[in-house]
């Protein structure tokens, strides 16, 4: 039973409980494998398969799936992330979203051994929001907001300066590698709508993927390069935005170029934002985590 958002909740101040979910996209079933009373959001899946890592109330929290408990990552200073943070394709380093009080509160990206440690700084401006890393582990992709536009950037993991991979006006969002590294997918408000791109690794090439009713966020490439999981919003919601708590999809699509008239609904979801931001395939390519929105306090209440 899923419990809405209260009307006249404040976005980003007012809250609602959240459900990690698990779902099998051959099969469709979904099993929920914890709730919260809290937001939490952005789960990836570890490499090893064992674990889920998400964000909650400014910090990072890993999810033994065996056991089904949560333990929070040391992030050090880093304790206001948001729920774009990223693993490295070998496992090793979280790539991390932390709002710095250093830069105006602006979100900065850093890197940080997956066990935990003291993150490092790697993009000198901000706001910067991680989305990907490069297969070989060189690079992130993120987006920037710079001079009022937000666009599609390309940084060292070493840090220095950043590269700009889009420049249409409008929002270019949620960039993110294909895992033999030919392509960074993304979402773009260019065409009216938000809708699924794709380009080459140095941002030549940019082409369509999508083109349908839906405001299309989020493309998360399976590991084994075959499909394309994304979170659509209805024609209701303004294209650039990503809201809490409302009805999405959860949509399935071929990565082979045209992939996107094929695509089709693998789960439907009282969420959004903190839904899906980031990748979050297992490494077998079966299944995907998510998290849903119930207000678990009113439905627990007498």
């Amino acid at each position: 039973m899923t419990v809405p958002a209260r009307d006249g909740f404040v976005p980003y101040q007012d809250y609602i409980g959240s459900n990690l979910e698990i779902l099998d996209v051959a099969t469709g079933d979904r099993t929920i494998v914890y709730g919260s009373l809290e937001s939490l959001q952005g789960p990836n899946w570890t490499k090893d398969g064992k674990a889920l890592i998400y964000n909650s109330k400014g910090l990072l929290y890993r999810f033994d799936l065996a056991v089904r408990q949560p333990v929070v990552v040391n992030t050090a200073y880093a304790t206001s992330n948001n729920n774009d943070h990223v693993l490295s394709f070998d496992g090793r380093t979280l790539g991390i979203s932390h709002h710095s009080s250093e830069d105006h509160n602006a979100s900065i990206v850093y890197t940080v051994p997956v066990e935990g440690g003291t993150p490092r700084r790697v993009t000198t401006l901000g706001p910067s929001y991680l989305h990907g890393w490069s297969p070989d582990g060189k690079f992130l992709v993120y987006t920037g907001q710079r001079g009022g536009e937000f666009d599609v950037y390309r940084i060292s993991v070493d840090g220095g300066g950043e590269t700009r991979l889009t420049n249409a006006p409008g929002l270019d969002d949620a960039p993110e590698y294909s895992p033999d590294g030919t392509y960074i997918y993304f979402n773009s408000v260019r065409s009216g709508t938000m809708q699924i791109w794709r380009m080459r690794a140095d941002g030549s090439a940019q082409e369509q993927v999508t083109n349908d009713q839906y405001n299309n966020w989020f493309p998360h490439v399976s590991p084994d390069g075959r499909v394309i999981v994304f979170l659509s919003f209805m024609k209701e919601v303004a294209p650039n935005d990503h809201p809490f708590y409302q009805h999405v999809y959860l949509r399935l699509m071929p990565a082979a170029a045209g992939g996107g008239s094929s695509a089709r609904v693998v789960g439907y979801v009282y969420g959004g934002q903190g839904t899906i931001n980031v990748p979050s395939w297992s490494p077998d390519s079966r299944r995907v985590a998510f998290v849903s929105n119930s207000d678990l306090r009113r439905l627990q209440a007498p």
